[in-house]
């Protein structure tokens, strides 16, 4: 159990950190970090269940992180970017994109063009993971705006 929740302290802490650098304070700071640390323990809990594929390791946690943050900007009347802004920060691919330049910098092609590559797939699983929640709750809205519209 502490091998899972050690790094979500982490992913908290460095949310925490974000949030000074954004100023965003008090209970909205807490929530943003908490949002990131819940998304770095989906990730770490669906390791085990997808056979350790961290492309839908990070899908189903952008999918985690973005309806968090769709019912905390609900919870909250407040925008959903800055909860999702914020709490991405654990799930984006640094390593990668370290290791890639890395690989381009000693001439590396092969290396460069796999860790590139596979980088912009976990990117993109990131960004599939939101755009898929951000358009179920658009289409939520839009019915229920119907509805409303033809009771009245």
């Amino acid at each position: 159990m502490p091998e899972l929740l050690l790094p979500c302290l982490y992913a908290f802490l460095a949310c925490l950190g974000f949030c000074v650098l954004f100023r965003i304070r008090g209970p909205g700071a807490v929530l943003c970090a908490l949002g990131g640390a819940l998304a770095w323990l989906v990730y770490l809990l669906t390791g085990p269940l997808v056979g350790e594929n961290d492309l839908i390791q990070s899908f189903l946690a952008a999918v985690f992180l973005s309806a968090y943050s769709e019912v905390m900007a609900r919870v909250r009347k407040c925008p959903a970017t800055g909860y999702l802004l914020i709490a991405f920060i654990p799930l984006v691919p640094g390593a990668g994109i370290y290791n890639m330049m890395d690989a381009a910098l000693r001439g590396d092609t092969q290396d460069f063009l796999t860790t590139g590559l596979h980088t912009l797939c976990i990117a993109g699983s990131l960004a599939v993971g939101v755009l898929v929640v951000s358009s179920l709750v658009r289409m939520h809205s839009m019915l229920q705006r119907r509805r409303q519209g033809r009771g009245a």
